[in-house]
């Protein structure tokens, strides 16, 4: 993809999975998941397991984009036999693990930071077995811990968010406050205050403050839409013109609220390039925080299959193409060409280290 286009980081692999998750069939649940071919060639099969957090297959955010990235994966080498299995709350997550420790999965990913215990507590049972685990840190020697530095990609949202406003306030809000999320937030925060401090403006962050960790504005859940639409409605009321949800499905209620505000008010979606995980809404997308889960999830895979676990931690970011933004798609010419050109500036001083990033929760490297 061009530059012109925007500051685009490793967005193909993320579009190009999701496309795959859209297209055809919604893949069978509890171990019927599809798999890499009809006709597989001579060769051991390789049985991936993915147990995914609450919010189904179909979330439009990080189950949606990890469980892509299994697709990917078995779509390039059909000895790979993947499925998954739903989470419909906190409650399932270690009996699902459980379940596919007890059929001797080749490897099992969970996806999300909310099932670290739960990974720490079901590999310890089962050294012999391996599992990944997407946001959070490896929890054992046989867990390959899978991070992102979001709060690099959401730094080039805030400032864009900023940019773009026109009432000088914008807003954002999480689904529950965990770091996965906050770090998102944080670097929302830090885009908008860098943009202020480069351009001498008074851009409010309405929903969130880096320096209140405990503060801010959550709906409690990734799901609930009608909370999602709340939230997002009190925030128009009050000014705001750009919102950034961080709420994977929750998020959508987001969508509802700017198609309700005809116009007056754009969103920033997140994991995904919104105009391909929720096209529904993408005429007010100006852009998206990309997380590549399914880029992470598909190396992971592969490299096990070739017979080479990977181990330790994986960190995403901007220099990696780990996180960053989307295309502008519908916004393209509506982005100042200057400002194109000073997230472009931003990007690289984040890399250089010249911009730094300061969110508590940011991963560490091990």
């Amino acid at each position: 993809m061009a530059g012109s286009r925007g500051v685009t980081i490793g967005v193909c692999a993320v579009a190009s999975a999701l496309l795959l998750a859209g297209c055809g069939s919604r893949p069978a649940e509890s171990g019927g998941g599809s798999t890499g071919g009809s006709s597989a060639p001579s060769g051991t099969a390789f049985n991936a397991c993915m147990v995914l957090d609450t919010g189904g297959v179909d979330d439009k955010s990080f189950n949606q984009s990890s469980w892509a990235g299994m697709q990917a994966a078995a779509q390039a080498n059909p000895n790979i036999k993947i499925s998954y299995v739903p989470s419909n709350t906190a409650n399932d997550y270690t009996p699902n693990l459980t379940a596919e420790a007890n059929k001797k999965c080749d490897t099992t990913v969970a996806v999300g930071g909310l099932m670290t215990d739960n990974v720490k507590e079901v590999a310890a049972k089962n050294p012999s077995l391996k599992f990944a685990q997407v946001d959070s840190a490896s929890s054992g020697p046989n867990v390959y811990g899978m991070q992102f530095n979001t709060a690099q990609g959401a730094f080039l949202g805030g400032y864009l968010a900023a940019g773009m406003s026109q009432s000088g306030k914008v807003a954002t809000w999480g689904g529950l406050n965990i770091p996965p999320v906050s770090i998102y937030m944080d670097g929302f925060w830090e885009g908008v205050q860098y943009y202020n401090q480069q351009k001498g403006k008074n851009v409010q962050v309405l929903g969130w403050n880096e320096g209140d960790q405990k503060g801010g504005t959550f709906a409690g859940s990734f799901t609930d839409q009608n909370k999602g639409l709340q939230i997002s409605q009190t925030f128009i009321q009050q000014g705001a013109d750009v919102i950034f949800p961080v709420a994977g499905g929750a998020g959508l209620g987001a969508g509802a609220a700017a198609q309700a505000a005809g116009g007056k008010v754009n969103l920033i979606w997140v994991d995904t390039d919104g105009c391909v995980s929720a096209s529904q809404f993408c005429q007010y997308f100006i852009s998206s925080v990309t997380k590549n889960l399914s880029g992470a999830v598909q190396t992971y895979v592969t490299a096990a299959a070739g017979g080479t676990f990977p181990t330790g931690n994986y960190i995403g970011d901007l220099k990696n193409d780990g996180t960053g933004l989307a295309p502008f798609n519908q916004f393209d010419s509506k982005v100042p060409a200057d400002l194109k050109s000073e997230l472009e500036k931003v990007k690289a001083d984040i890399i250089s280290g010249a911009i730094t990033v300061k969110s508590p929760s940011q991963p560490k490297s091990t």
